[in-house]
């Protein structure tokens, strides 16, 4: 499709609006329209338009995610194989906190954009306020008990008595300050709900470039910074999100955007909170089957050795810069879902859950290409020794092959939790996951016979299942009468 395509194929869509303007320039305007943020009505301006408004800035921001990821691993892989197999263990204990942040910010991100589609700002409002209490209370208590035995835990996870004395310090961190991940992600969970992708997006561009200077000063001890090795990326990644979440909280108070939070709304409201918490479940089961499924998955590698931990912990990352910014293509589907649930316009929705989803699968299939012929040099950025080297490039490679189910798998699941529908999704990743994932896994690895390669090819199989199960529920549009 060519720009002018996309900026004048009919939408079958009466909604009101302004003439685009065409071609090139008209596409460019959109998108500098969706960088600065400002007032649009998602549930009114033009199908496309308000996916291109919401889509770009949220690919953006997904990008500057991962840029943790890549960035932390970049530099921590200097330090040698324990070095970076404490970052992969770390990183497999943390997809729980994700679990449970990602699980709130769906049902923050549902309950804010149906409230906004209902034209009831005043109530998002206090969503969002509500949903930051849960937030703090959660990171405590899952943080301090990390802090005080993060020794235990990477013991528990199979690392060498050298990868914890390495990396204890690393792990500390990371679990102990999660504040200011389950904070970073349940405040841009309001800002995508009420439709103000901009801010979410910057948030992210301060936290990654205050990491990216500090990673190389913290780790290496350059100028007067301390050399602190792999707890220095920690120190790094918790001070930039730290200032990504101060600069959120700032903007929740600016007058005149898509959602302010000031007074009433941050009184307590139980009954608010009661609706998240119990909305949140759903999301909460959904990516704990997942992400836990994922540290069996590592624990499953851990057992052929650190090189091909450290192997395979580099290709993850470097697969989470792939996904991610294809993860701001489903959360604007998601957004987009529940504002127009909210305005009555069913169908809108679900309008925009296709053309989103062929805008994803049209990007993971550039990136099966890329990942399939340059493996090697793309896994070479990050390591010279051959051994890791070896089974970063075979994950990188076979993971890529289901990435064309993975894609409309992604959209489709993040439109059931957009219409609020958590369940759904944590019963399809129950199956895929826990069912036919894990034991493929261990059969294709240890009776089969084919190791490390046996894991990725179950991640590959279980996705592409995922997606086919995805289609068929989505198709009876039971998520369409989803109350929230």
């Amino acid at each position: 499709m060519t720009s002018s395509d996309f900026m004048n194929s009919p939408d079958s869509d009466p909604s009101p609006g302004p003439p685009p303007k065409k071609g090139i320039r008209g596409l460019w305007s959109l998108v500098l329209q969706s960088l600065r943020g400002g007032q649009h009505d998602l549930t009114a301006v033009p199908l496309r338009h308000a996916i291109l408004l919401l889509a770009v800035p949220m690919v953006l921001e997904m990008a500057m995610e991962s840029v943790f990821a890549v960035c932390d691993i970049f530099f921590v892989s200097r330090l040698g194989a324990e070095a970076v197999a404490t970052v992969g263990l770390t990183e497999s204990m943390l997809t729980i906190l994700y679990a449970v942040a990602i699980g709130l910010s769906m049902a923050t991100t549902a309950t804010v954009a149906r409230r906004i589609g209902e034209k009831e700002p005043s109530k998002a409002a206090s969503v969002g306020a509500q949903a930051i209490y849960l937030g703090i209370f959660l990171a405590v208590l899952i943080g301090a008990p990390c802090f005080f035995y993060a020794r235990e835990l990477l013991g528990l996870m199979g690392a060498s008595a050298e990868t914890v004395d390495a990396g204890a310090g690393y792990t500390r961190v990371m679990l102990g300050f999660n504040i200011v991940i389950m904070l970073i992600f349940l405040n841009n969970a309001v800002f995508r709900g009420a439709g103000d992708a901009a801010v979410a997006m910057r948030s992210l561009w301060i936290a990654n470039i205050i990491n990216i200077v500090l990673d190389p000063c913290l780790i290496f001890g350059v100028g007067p910074f301390p050399e602190m090795g792999v707890t220095g990326a920690a120190v790094a990644t918790t001070i930039g999100r730290g200032t990504g979440v101060l600069y959120q909280f700032w903007a929740m108070r600016r007058q005149g955007g898509h959602i302010t939070i000031l007074g009433d709304a941050w009184r307590w409201n139980v009954g608010v909170m009661v609706r998240l918490v119990r909305l949140s479940l759903g999301g909460i089961g959904q990516f704990l089957v997942a992400t836990a499924s994922w540290v069996a998955l590592m624990r499953i590698v851990s057992i052929y050795g650190s090189n091909a931990l450290a192997g395979y912990t580099i290709s993850i990352r470097i697969i989470m810069f792939a996904l991610l910014p294809s993860w701001g293509l489903s959360n604007a589907a998601a957004t987009l879902v529940g504002q127009n649930l909210g305005a009555k316009r069913p169908d809108r929705a679900e309008k925009a859950v296709w053309f989103t989803g062929l805008y994803n699968m049209a990007f993971l299939g550039l990136v099966t290409v890329l990942f399939v012929l340059f493996a090697r040099p793309i896994v070479g950025v990050f390591t010279q020794d051959e051994a890791i080297a070896s089974v970063g490039i075979s994950s990188l490679r076979i993971i890529s092959y289901g990435y064309i189910f993975y894609a409309w798998g992604m959209v489709l699941i993040q439109s059931f939790n957009g219409a609020g529908d958590t369940m759904t999704p944590t019963w399809i990743n129950l199956f895929c996951f826990w069912v036919l994932q894990i034991p493929m896994a261990w059969v294709l690895a240890r009776v089969v016979g084919l190791g490390p390669e046996g894991v990725f090819w179950s991640v590959a199989g279980a996705e592409s299942v995922l997606a086919t199960v995805a289609f068929i529920l989505y198709k009876r549009g039971g998520w369409k009468h989803k109350q929230v």
